[in-house]
């Protein structure tokens, strides 16, 4: 399969990448920056991994540098896995609109240009693809600061659910991975107090495993997950 991944170069998505790249696929790798880790997948993979340094801070240049420039219809996609996201935390009273905007042409505007384009090409293809979308797992449970990153990625499940209505007749699939909170470069700001304080709130009682959350969205992209749409599914060590 040919699977598009966004927000490649580390922590998730690069998981992501290896662990579809070790199955096979051939997976088309977009960010901002190519991390040494994902040059090095890169040189290992060759030409099943194909990387494009694109700023998705920047939604109206969507269409024209992933699906112009980088994929167009001659390349049958199969998958689109949008992980690409940024954090804007803060308490509520100190809400900066411009920031929030910013946030939001990231991890809502551009997931959603990618999406629309994503079903182009699988319509043109008459594929059955799968698309699925990486939250969080505060969009379900509170944390103070976390109200307008959580708010990001709530607008992505609602959305994903009602792509999942719209195109489940021609048999595109549209899920939302919920991960809890991972040892990743967004949560690497936190004091060891605070993250042993969420992951006593786990019934693992410990970090959510990103090669758990990779291996979840590799199943879920497959044939053997052609029943699964419009679901949101937590990878969250027992938090909800």
């Amino acid at each position: 399969m040919n699977i598009l991944v966004s927000g490649a170069s580390r922590g998730v998505g690069l998981a992501i990448c290896k662990v579809l790249l070790k199955q096979g696929h051939t997976v088309y790798a977009i960010s901002r920056i190519q991390s040494e880790e994902l040059k090095s997948l890169e040189f290992e993979f060759v030409g099943k991994l194909f990387f494009k340094s694109v700023d998705l801070s920047e939604s109206n240049q969507v269409h024209t540098t992933v699906f112009k420039e980088f994929i167009s219809n001659k390349i049958v996609l199969h998958g689109f896995v949008n992980n690409a996201a940024m954090a804007y935390d803060d308490i509520i009273t100190n809400l900066n609109l411009g920031k929030l905007e910013e946030m939001y042409q990231t991890n809502v505007f551009s997931p959603m240009m990618l999406t629309k384009y994503a079903i182009r090409n699988m319509l043109f293809n008459k594929t059955k693809g799968s698309i699925i979308h990486i939250s969080s797992i505060s969009a379900h449970t509170g944390y103070k600061g976390l109200a307008m990153y959580a708010s990001s990625k709530a607008a992505l499940e609602a959305f994903s659910k009602n792509t999942a209505r719209e195109w489940g007749g021609l048999g595109i699939r549209s899920n939302v991975i919920v991960p809890g909170f991972m040892e990743t470069a967004m949560s690497a700001t936190l004091s060891f107090e605070q993250k042993d304080r969420i992951y006593k709130r786990t019934s693992l009682k410990k970090a959510t495993s990103i090669e758990s959350v990779a291996e979840t969205v590799a199943f879920i992209l497959s044939e053997k997950a052609n029943s699964i749409t419009g679901q949101n599914i937590h990878v969250d060590a027992g938090t909800i």
